[in-house]
């Protein structure tokens, strides 16, 4: 028996059971028992796993090491020769995560306009609603006859009022407590957010006189450009040295609904993630390489993502652009889903934590040592090959080996003295 596509084969050897046919028996193609249930969902979650299957992996740039998925593997926090651009890109990882799952981000409230009037015809409204009962109060004699006879109109005795009179005193009191009460002073770069009954009404950025509903409940927000500079904050390099960052943000309010409504706190949440970003972008490249060989790890071997070795320093920390540049994408993307814009976050102060700073100092003194006196002896070894090189060329000097050898461990010991001597007598 040959199946369908979709259908699949019954254990006891019956008729095909239709992957998605009805489940309730009593009609053609039914299917009641609890393993046909299970065959549907087997097909439906195939169906789901082969579309995923189908989807291009999202990939980023790695330096100057090309393209390399997203999901694939970083690089290890304990190398040294880290790529100079971070590795894992948060920002492009989740707008893929977004384009494959729209539907995560729908329930999340949007800022739109909300119910807002000019704040001159509120006014004119509630005068119009008080003028409208006082007229309604003298015609009733309700006034008293003093403040009638300053208005300059004629004192009325009262009479019967009627029911209706007073309901109409009532709603005229009733607007006009409205008009009055819904004023507001919008202020540049602040916005309202309202909200009623725990639902989002809207947002208000209007300036000036403003008339908002009283009954719905008013929230400011502040949408002006930002800075925020944090305290030094503990973090540990590749190597797992400790240090203290100090980094500067620049960012902004965008959407007013995520920012009240996501979070309880946006500036808190804002906190938390500089930290969380900083302790996760600086985790992955060394503070200093102290002459390490260009694109070398600790085990000083070449890293193969370390990006160009044709003599270019080790990526390290103390690239204050690229750092900087990692840090805002990473941060943006996280930021973005609650609202907030970043446009900058720069480290201005990298230093070693007070426990380990006089030993990386020692260590960096050291590596100087040791560059200025490999460089020093670069520059003798040169010195002593040219000056026997043109001796024996220009036939000044006829050497057998022993007296070249000679020449040269003289010639060696004079100029490194030399050399060595000369910052001394300085």
């Amino acid at each position: 028996m040959v199946l369908e596509a979709g259908e699949a084969k019954r254990p006891d050897g019956g008729e095909p059971v239709v992957a998605g046919g009805p489940l309730s028996t009593g009609r053609p193609g039914a299917v009641g028992e609890p393993w046909g249930r299970q065959v549907v969902e087997l097909g439906t979650a195939t169906g789901v796993l082969r579309e995923v299957r189908r989807a291009p992996e999202p990939t980023v740039t790695v330096g100057g090491a090309g393209p390399r998925a997203a999901r694939g593997a970083r690089p290890t926090p304990g190398a040294a020769g880290a790529p100079r651009r971070m590795a894992a890109d948060d920002a492009e990882w989740d707008s893929a995560v977004r384009a494959t799952a729209p539907d995560a981000y729908a329930d999340e409230p949007r800022e739109r306009p909300g119910p807002a009037l000019p704040g001159w015809c509120a006014v004119l409204a509630g005068l119009v609603a008080l003028a409208s009962g006082g007229a309604l109060l003298w015609w009733a004699g309700a006034l008293p006859a003093r403040g009638v006879e300053v208005l300059g109109l004629p004192v009325r005795r009262r009479s019967g009022t009627p029911p209706w009179l007073w309901a109409a005193v009532a709603v005229a009191g009733a607007v006009a407590l409205l008009a009055f009460g819904g004023l507001g002073r919008g202020r540049v770069g602040s916005a309202w957010v309202l909200s009623a009954f725990g639902r989002y009404r809207g947002s208000v950025r209007r300036t000036g006189l403003v008339w908002i509903s009283p009954l719905v409940l008013r929230r400011r927000v502040d949408v002006r450009l930002r800075h925020w500079r944090g305290e030094p904050m503990p973090v540990v390099d590749a190597r797992g040295v400790e240090l203290r960052v100090v980094v500067l943000v620049v960012w902004r309010v965008r959407d007013t609904a995520r920012a009240v409504l996501s979070v309880d706190d946006h500036v808190g949440y804002l906190r938390e993630q500089v930290e969380a970003t900083v302790a996760r972008v600086l985790s992955r490249l060394p503070a200093d390489t102290y002459g390490e060989a260009p694109g070398a790890g600790a085990a000083g071997q070449a890293h193969p993502a370390s990006g160009p070795a044709d003599g270019a320093a080790p990526a390290t920390l103390r690239d204050g652009q690229a750092v900087g540049d990692a840090l805002t994408r990473v941060l943006a993307a996280r930021c973005e889903p609650v609202g907030l814009t970043v446009y900058s976050a720069q480290p201005i102060s990298l230093a070693y934590a007070p426990e380990v700073a006089a030993a990386m100092q020692r260590s960096q003194l050291a590596a100087i040592d040791a560059r200025h006196r490999d460089s020093v002896l670069t520059t003798v070894v040169d010195a002593v090959d040219d000056t026997v090189h043109r001796l024996t060329t220009r036939g000044l000097v006829e050497l057998d080996d022993y007296e070249r050898k000679a020449l040269v461990k003289d010639l060696t010991v004079a100029f490194y003295t030399a050399r060595g001597a000369a910052p001394e007598s300085r």
